[in-house]
């Protein structure tokens, strides 16, 4: 069982000394010859205790018993037996049960099996054991063991000095009494913990010092196990904002909660590192950690080498120290510093002079007095850190406050320790909270534009494109960095798209124009503005003619280059209230006080009391904090276990669904359900939450174990032929473009005439020629006057060679938005055509002496004048190239949809890369396969009929970040104002998009800009949200489950878990405030669930008998059912009131209702079938009228219907033959049903697929979502 808990406070403690023997020698020597100045001796492990310290009595009048040998032994023999004769006698004596033989000869010390205390004896005595003539202070320091795995356990030594009685240690009382001419021997007491609260167990050992100074000898071996044993009980709190406090005479005691289940319990001072050290000092020593050098931290006192390197380490995060740590090296481990690999270790600063000289390579750090220098040299010689993230940190490390006095000065002075002690630990809390933010923010600095150059699909990163992208200054500091461990872990993180502060920090800190470029697809070039801050840059530094080789237009990712990731840092350096946000209040429990007695009795009476105040804790929040509640759970089913209330501990467990499932402890229930007896698994199957847990459970452990995919690769350029799929991999690994529609256009024109395989030398060179375009395009240096024409976001994607036009010589230049001529001569803009403007593009010939020369002549409306360039070679790729311009122009203007224009751009840009790569009397032909839009345009009429035109707001794709677009299965608007009233800001209203696979998409429906790319809520298909008023957003799974999303944190942290089946549904009861609690959900099997919104109980369970239950709706207190083969009216108490079936003629179709609206107020029901291209309107005021059928145009059947205002929105199947086809795609109509004269008001077309989903954003606008062959959402005006 201890295997399968999680860890209790201590681990073990140890007594650490030397033995009876040597103080017998000692104390002979001394009455023979007189007390020797100097003496060492050789520390030995003289007790070890470990939990169990009690264990259940055999009878009642038994009572719990020391810790005996349950585990393996660790034996301490005599000096002239070696180590591993010893590990043979432990073993054997164990085996043998311990007899009185075994002992005679060695001392039988238990110890848990992951401790191993070969090498804790020279820990707990680095500077070796000393006798002295004097007693000395106690002394503590730290120490931390990490085992082959990477698990860390972490110890707090405490030494104290004792007078040496003849023939007595401190825990083996002899016949002798008499003392040795006052000498006093070393002891240490180590208590090992496998969480890192240093700062706790100084206050314990402290608490345990006040004893042993007042006990007898006689008394202290008790003393210590009592120590001990109470440590034990003390649970670790969960992560989260829950910390723990319990009093250990004389001091109250708080054992901090870690922030998340990926982050240490930060219990020191992060600040120390800052009055050790300067902020240049510091930013050396992070970034020789960041770039792995051997490192060795030096100080005069071991407990500051742990308590440094602890926060070092710290600072580093999200990026995880992967190499050798060791803080605290013995006298006799330096040899460990010879290792030839990285590594961080500490010393006592009287070796740095043998150290420095002996051995080379090493980074030294004398954090006495803040010096940082080399084994061979008295400077560092290591690339630094980006002086932009360097600055940065400097200039928010000098407004800390790290002064606690200063801090005090105004306050009343403290008469009591343990409020004094809560003040200081209140303000540590907050400056280690602003140590750490800024401390993220220099890694979101460094590595803010990592993201960029990954491809996540194939889980490669770009590193040559990413160093390119780099200052020159800075190359070699990222190129030593993206070599190391700890940035291969921390790009693992990334590709996984792991939310973390980190990725919170670099979203949320992303410049403006970041923040555009992540809305549209846009290829990477220096926007006006860009340049525009480049030449202001320039005027310090001479950089603007710098030659970046940006990464390749992955269309959608946002991109920073240097002069603009500057930009961004000044801007942050600023004062900026996102980043001064305090920390999260936290909630302090505290344990009731340690019994007095460890029988089992007592220990269980101490987990009752402690059960009974979890209990109040837990009702006087029962409704108000959901996160704060589960940790109250967590904590009660963790003591529910450890008292064998198996089935108490599985019920708080799984509360944890509904209250924060981030901190569900999986390999402890499993283990609770494997060990459940028979007459405990009867009582679990007759509750039914107990019961789907353990179905839940074991069909997980029934799943085959998929160990997840944490490779990296890195991008290489192919060495052999590329068939379509190799070439659609190889082409998205390089960060070219993803989408695969395009890929495999691309395929054609690289293989045009030729094999179906692309030859990897043209690869290489197809690759050379873009990233070289790109390249030069960084280049470009504008005019004012030129830029002072273009707005800010416009780019120079295409430059010709300086050519005769009819509007002067000079070079062709061409935008997202318009060609512009840059004049020769004087510099000057002359604009030629903006793309929506043009009329006609063709090629022509102009007379020139005996020849003709290839002209291109473009045709603007409103201008009568034609232009014509005499591009000669040129004339035929510029022919193509406004031509698709001009054609993705019109088409994102008719369509409302920005991605047509972008994705006009990216073809631009392959067909100039196809043309310079490809033999030149093929390479026309070949290119033009890429002028998709220009093709299309004579395929597909382009002109939206005028009603779309009108109706039609805008499109986006949520799909922007995926290699192929995905389904949207359903939509979800939820205001800005869907926040509770204890709401610190206003938020802005979101669309939450439901894709394949459990994916949901969140944009900002504001400024439609996506603010989450992906969060995964389970695995299946997701069939229906709800927003609530309660910052939740709900939603149904095919899986069976409900998931619940945070609308702050956008976690999806709670499940409901009642349903048996599919969810299909869900309604809300919004009639007033009160009733704004009642949430219904259904699923297909027929049951309906009624759902208290806040405590997330079911309080009413209805079964309908259906074939499916597709969803329900709630209007003036009555439910409203869709099933298969009819429409059921039903009262809250479950009785059906009345039944509207499947039309006859429909009936005997495989057909049935896929959508209803009800209007009470008209009397009303309309429905709609899948395979049927007509409405029904029943009258439910009147049984006896008719049903009544309206025919809706071009449809081949009704997929979704919502009720805006006083319209009916309809999206339905394509008919073939109508609304034509695109791209051979069925197009799709959005129809609006007037139900007052029965009639087709609209007929809107937007979709190449089937509509799935409707939704309306405040009765003001309609969203429509369609299948994966379009996956576009469109945005409707509602008049």
């Amino acid at each position: 069982m201890a295997d399968h808990l999680p860890p209790a406070l201590l681990e073990a403690c140890v007594v650490v000394g030397a033995s009876v023997d040597k103080l017998r020698e000692v104390c002979q020597a001394v009455n023979s010859n007189g007390a020797p100045e100097h003496l060492l001796l050789e520390p030995e492990v003289l007790h070890v205790l470990a939990p169990p310290f009690v264990s259940r009595p055999q009878n009642e009048s038994e009572v719990m018993r020391p810790r005996g040998k349950r585990r393996r032994s660790f034996l301490r023999r005599k000096r002239e037996q070696p180590h591993s004769a010893a590990a043979a006698a432990a073993a054997a004596t164990h085996s043998q049960g311990g007899g009185a033989e075994g002992r005679r000869g060695s001392e039988d010390v238990s110890v848990p099996k992951d401790i191993d205390l070969m090498a804790l004896p020279q820990l707990c005595f680095p500077d070796g054991l000393q006798v002295t003539n004097e007693q000395k202070d106690e002394q503590f320091h730290f120490l931390v063991f990490t085992d082959v795995f990477g698990n860390k356990s972490h110890g707090v030594v405490m030494q104290c000095y004792r007078p040496i009685l003849e023939g007595t240690s401190v825990f083996h009382n002899g016949p002798g009494s008499s003392k040795c001419s006052t000498l006093f021997s070393a002891f240490s007491f180590c208590v090992i913990s496998k969480y890192p609260y240093f700062t706790a167990l100084k206050d314990c050992l402290s608490c345990l010092l006040v004893q042993l100074r007042t006990c007898r000898l006689s008394d202290m071996e008790e003393r210590v196990k009592e120590f001990a044993a109470k440590l034990t009980l003390v649970p670790v709190p969960p992560p989260g904002q829950l910390h723990l406090m319990f009093t250990l005479r004389p001091l109250t005691i708080v054992l901090p909660s870690s922030e998340d289940k990926d982050h240490p319990a930060i219990d020191l001072d992060l600040h120390l590192p800052f009055l050790c050290f300067r902020p240049q000092q510091l930013l050396q020593v992070i970034s020789c950690l960041l770039q792995e050098q051997r490192v060795v931290l030096f100080s005069s006192d071991w407990a500051r080498l742990t308590l440094m390197a602890e926060s070092l380490l710290l600072f580093l995060q999200p990026l995880s120290w992967q190499q050798p740590y060791v803080p605290v090296l013995a006298r006799g481990m330096l040899d460990f510093l010879m290792a030839p690999t990285a590594f961080l270790m500490g010393c006592h600063l009287s070796h740095f002079e043998e150290v420095a000289a002996e051995t080379d390579d090493l980074i030294l750090i004398n954090i006495d007095n803040g010096s940082v220098s080399t084994s061979c040299s008295d400077t560092l010689d290591l690339p630094h850190i980006p002086p932009a993230a360097a600055d940065c940190f400097t200039q928010r490390s000098q407004s800390l406050q790290i002064h606690f006095d200063l801090d005090q000065c105004h306050h009343t002075s403290c008469t009591d320790i343990n409020e004094q002690r809560a003040q200081r630990r209140a303000w540590q809390q907050n400056v280690n909270h602003d140590i750490q933010r800024i401390t993220l923010e220099l890694m979101v600095n460094i590595f803010r534009d990592v993201s960029s150059h990954l491809n996540y699909e194939h889980r490669v990163f770009n590193s040559e494109e990413f160093l390119k992208t780099r200052e020159p200054t800075e190359q070699l500091f990222y190129k030593k960095v993206l070599e190391t461990y700890i940035f291969h872990s921390f790009l693992k993180d990334r590709l996984n798209r792991k939310i973390d502060n980190y990725a919170r920090m670099e979203l949320g800190t992303r410049s403006e124009m970041q923040k555009m470029k992540a809305m549209v697809e846009v290829p990477r070039r220096p926007t006006m503005q860009e340049i525009q801050a480049r030449r202001k840059s320039s005027i310090t530094e001479n950089r603007l003619n710098k030659r970046l080789g940006m990464s390749l237009p992955n269309l959608g990712e946002a991109q920073t280059i240097s002069f603009q990731r500057n930009t961004m840092l000044t801007r942050i350096i600023v004062s900026d209230p996102a980043m001064r946000t305090p920390p999260k209040p936290v909630k302090v429990f505290k344990l009731p006080d340690f019994p007095a007695s460890l029988s089992f009795h007592s220990v269980q009476s101490y987990y009752s009391e402690l059960i009974q105040q979890l209990c109040k804790a837990i009702f006087s929040i029962q409704n108000e904090n959901s996160t704060l509640l589960a940790r109250f759970y967590y904590l009660r089913g963790f003591i529910n276990t450890l008292c064998s209330r198996r089935l108490d501990a599985l019920s708080d467990f799984q509360t944890l669904y509904k209250t924060d499932t981030a901190i569900f402890p999986t390999q402890l229930v499993t283990w609770l359900v494997d060990s459940l007896h028979r007459d405990e698994r009867q009582q679990a199957d007759r509750r039914p939450e107990l019961k789907r847990l353990i179905l839940k459970v074991k069909t997980e452990n029934e799943k085959p174990l998929v160990q997840p995919d944490d490779h990296v690769k890195k991008f290489e350029l192919p060495q052999k032929h590329l068939h379509q799929d190799e070439f659609v991999r190889c082409v998205q690994e390089c960060g070219i473009v993803k989408d695969v529609a395009t890929i495999h256009r691309l395929f054609d024109a690289l293989t045009d005439g030729q094999p179906q395989q692309v030859d990897p030398k043209l690869f290489r060179v197809f690759y050379n020629f873009w990233k070289e375009t790109e390249a030069e395009a960084q280049d470009v240096n504008l005019p004012t006057e030129v830029i002072d024409h273009l707005d800010n976001s416009e780019c120079v994607y295409k430059l010709s060679s300086c050519v005769k036009t009819s509007h002067g010589v000079g070079k062709i230049a061409m935008t997202q938005k318009r060609l512009f001529l840059l004049t020769e001569g004087q510099p000057g803009y002359l604009e030629i055509t903006k793309f929506r403007d043009i009329q006609d593009v063709k090629i022509a010939s102009a007379p020139f002496l005996l020849v003709r020369i290839p002209s291109l002549r473009i045709q603007t409306s409103g201008r009568p004048e034609v232009f014509e360039a005499n591009l000669k070679t040129e004339t035929e790729l510029w022919n193509l190239v406004v031509k698709e311009m001009w054609a993705g122009r019109k088409m994102a203007d008719q369509h409302k949809d920005p991605q047509y224009m972008t994705q006009a751009l990216t073809n631009v840009l392959l067909m100039d890369a196809v043309m310079g790569c490809l033999q030149i009397q093929r390479s026309i032909t070949a290119a033009s396969k890429l002028a998709y839009f220009d093709k299309i345009k004579h395929e597909v009429p382009m002109m939206v009929p005028k009603t779309t035109s009108e109706t039609l707001k805008h499109k986006i794709n949520p799909s922007l970040d995926l290699a192929e677009p995905q389904t949207v299965h359903v939509l979800l608007y939820t205001p800005g104002q869907l926040t509770c009233n204890n709401s610190e800001g206003e938020m802005n209203p979101k669309l939450w998009v439901a894709l394949s696979g459990g994916r949901v998409v969140v944009f900002d429906a504001a400024s439609w800009s996506m603010l989450q790319d992906c969060i995964q809520v389970g695995e299946s298909q997701l069939n229906c949200m709800l927003g609530l008023v309660q910052e939740q957003v709900w939603i149904g799974s095919q899986d069976s489950v409900i998931y619940i999303i945070d609308t702050h944190s956008m976690s999806c942290n709670k499940q409901l878990t009642e349903h048996r089946h599919e969810v299909t549904g869900l309604t809300v009861d919004t009639r007033d405030q009160h009733n704004s609690q009642q949430t219904y959900s259904c699923s297909s099997d027929g049951t309906i669930l009624q759902w208290d919104s806040v405590s997330l109980k079911v309080k009413r369970q209805l079964h309908l008998s259906c074939d499916r239950l597709s969803s329900i709706q709630i209007h003036d207190g009555t439910l409203w059912c869709c099933c298969g083969d009819g429409i059921v009216e039903m009262k809250k108490s479950g009785i059906p009131q009345r039944r509207m079936a499947l039309p006859a003629d429909l009936g005997s179709m495989p057909s049935s209702f896929s959508s209803f609206i009800v209007m009470p107020e008209r009397g009303q029901l309309w429905t709609g079938c899948a395979d049927s291209g007509e409405l029904c309107l029943w009258y439910t005021n009147n049984h006896r009228r008719p049903s009544k059928r309206i025919s809706l145009p071009g449809s081949s059947g009704v997929t979704c219907m919502i009720r805006v205002k006083d319209q009916i929105w309809v999206g339905c199947r394509g008919q073939s033959g109508v609304g034509g086809h695109c791209d051979g795609q069925l197009r799709s109509q959005v129809l609006v049903v007037d139900p007052q004269s029965h009639t087709v008001a609209k007929e809107l077309q937007a979709h190449s697929d089937s509509i799935q989903t409707l939704c309306s954003a405040e009765d003001r606008y309609v969203l429509s979502g369609s299948a994966r062959r379009d996956g576009k959402i469109a945005i409707w005006k509602v008049e």
